[in-house]
This record gives C-alpha cells, structure tokens and sequence, in this order.
C-alpha cells in the first residue's frame, strides 16, 4: 500500500502529512518496525525510538519537534489528534481476523427447532440446543455450545469452547471469546441448618450490541430479574460479573476484575485489573478504579479511586506516600514515650 493510499484512507483523522512516496507493507511497534513498517508515537516522551526507528513511516501527534525529527531522518509522517486511535485503524487495514466462509460442519448437533439465520457458519463439534435462535452473520467456531433458548444476535462470533447458557441473549455483533460461560448460574444458596439449600437462578442475561467478553471470563444469570451488561461495554479474560450486575454502555473492565450480586455500574466506567467490587454498591458515571482497587461503597459519577478500601486517588497516593515512612515515624513516637514517661 501507498503511503499516500494509507493516508487517504485515514483521513477523516489526519491534520497534516507529509506524503514520501514509500511502500507499506504492514504494521509494528516503534522500537521493532522494519523498513517498510508503519508504527506511531504519542508523545514527545517517545522522542528516543523516533531517533531510532528503522519505521518507513510513523503516525505523530500535533508536535513539531517530533515533526521535524521524523523529516530529518526521511520518515514519511502523517500527524492526528489520536495516534493510537489511527494506528489501530491503519491495524484494520493489514489485518483482518480469521472468519470462515459460511457453511455448517458435519459433525455439528443442531436441533431440529433451531432457527437459522442467513450466511452464518457453525464449526466442528458445536451444538445447539432446541428453540435457540441464530441470526445472520453468525460465526460458531468449533466446540462451541449454545443452550435452549437461547438468542445469538446478527453478526456475533462465538469462539472455540464458549458456553451461551439457557435465557441467554446476545445482541448484535458481539464477540465471546474461548471458554467464556455467558448466562451461566449465579451464586445463590441460602442457608439451612443442615447446610444450604440452592436457589434455582431462573433470571436471563442479556447482552447488548458490540459487547466483548474475554476468554474464560464468567457472567451469571439471577435467581429472578436480569444481568445486563450494556452496549458496547469490553470485558477482559478471568473477568467475574455476579448475578443480577448491571453494567452500563462502554464500560471496560480489565482482567480478574470481579463484581460481586447487585453491582451497578454506570457508562464509561472503567475497572483496572483486579479490581472488586461489594455486593451490590453503585458506581457512577465515568469512574475509574486503579489496578486492585477494593469497592465496598458508592462511588460518585466522575470520581477515580484506588487502594483498598477504595479512597479518592489523591488521598491515596498521600497514603501511599505516609507508608514507607511509618517505620521511622513509629521509632519517633516510641522516644516520645519514653520521654514523657
């Protein structure tokens, strides 16, 4: 591909470039890009790998320095507000993930009663179970189980050895990813004398459009009412979603986070890794919670919090701070005992 095809194609996002006529051939990181490769730079932090790239050409931001260096070395440039958000789009345009041609394999189970949509594949060993229903466009790779009544929207892929349980629904263009279990059931015992006494999750679980869940990631269906998980929301590998969540639109939660029964999450909020959250606490709009953050509370639209229990990030860095100096500040407090004793 031309560099100036490239730039072309990603011009709904370019402010400015520079068009040397250069061969791209594909896609790396910065610091490992070979003749031929397209990378990007966020920042002027990264002004060392643009001395070093062997890059043919490179994705900056608004920053003449960087600029003027990439000029200096021959480096054909294109500049955008979003570098990252260009180069995963220039990503699109060299790769494209493997997707079968429509068809259904032999040894694939489908019950009789299964409704089929249009141009859909479905791969080795997968099974359907009665009253399911599949829309078109649906991709099944192999090993693949999808229970009763279930509802897969249009355009959906499910990976290898992924569990679409029983009152499942899926939206549109989804993706679930190898040895995630959607609707699968929620935690529910009551306690008895002798023991526990299990209470059957009769609840459903539905997936909006465009959500994403990650490879042995777990979302359960309740005992009564519904788990929702809202559109466009990405969720990562090991990931636990309790029964009875909601989580709002475009939510990102990173890998071995964990919600307890009952979270509600609003839009745009987003759990670093290892990250948990109390049963049934209430996260507003817009917040961020750092890598193993530990919510027991409300969290109020907008607030970012670490540490745990979850405090205001910037308390928690003074905490953190305080921390590496208790020893001292402990040998300090034990001569003032004894001088006042």
């Amino acid at each position: 591909m031309q560099f100036s095809e490239l730039v072309a194609q990603l011009s709904d996002l370019v402010i400015t470039c520079t068009d040397n006529p250069v061969e791209i051939t594909g896609v790396a990181a910065v610091e490992a890009a070979r003749p031929g490769q397209l990378s990007y730079i966020e920042g002027g932090k990264f002004l060392a790998h643009l001395r070093t790239t062997q890059a043919s050409a490179l994705i900056l931001p608004d920053d003449a320095r960087l600029q003027t260096q990439a000029d200096d070395r021959q480096i054909a440039w294109l500049s955008t507000k979003e570098p990252r958000l260009a180069f995963a789009r220039a990503i699109a345009l060299f790769y494209r993930p493997y997707r079968p041609a429509p068809g259904i394999h032999p040894t694939a189970v489908i019950d009789p009663s299964v409704k089929l949509g249009k141009d859909i594949y479905i791969g080795a060993y997968s099974v359907i179970g009665a009253g399911a229903i599949i829309g078109d466009q649906v991709c099944i790779h192999p090993h693949v189980v999808v229970y009763p009544e279930a509802r897969i929207g249009s355009g959906t892929v499910l990976h290898s050895h992924c569990t679409i349980h029983e009152r499942s629904c899926l939206g549109e263009n989804c993706v679930i990813h190898s040895g995630a279990a959607i609707g699968s059931e929620g935690f529910g015992f009551v306690p008895v004398p002798t023991g526990w006494y299990k209470m059957e999750q009769s609840g459903y679980t539905i997936l909006e459009d465009g959500v994403e869940v990650g490879c042995h990631s777990a979302i359960d269906r309740p005992a009564v009412g519904e788990t929702r998980i809202g559109r466009n929301t990405k969720i990562d590998n090991l990931v636990q979603v309790g029964h009875g969540c909601q989580i709002g639109q475009a939510c990102a939660l990173a890998g071995q986070a964990g919600l307890a029964g009952g979270v509600e999450l609003g839009n745009r909020v987003i759990l670093a890794g290892q990250s948990g959250v109390a049963n049934q606490a209430k996260i507003g709009d817009g917040v961020i919670a750092s890598a193993q953050t530990g919510i027991a509370n409300d969290i109020k639209a907008g607030e970012v919090v670490s540490g745990s229990p979850a405090l205001p990030h910037r308390l928690y860095l003074k905490v953190a701070a305080l921390q590496s100096k208790l020893p001292d500040i402990y040998q300090w407090f034990k001569k003032q005992q004894k001088a006042e004793q």
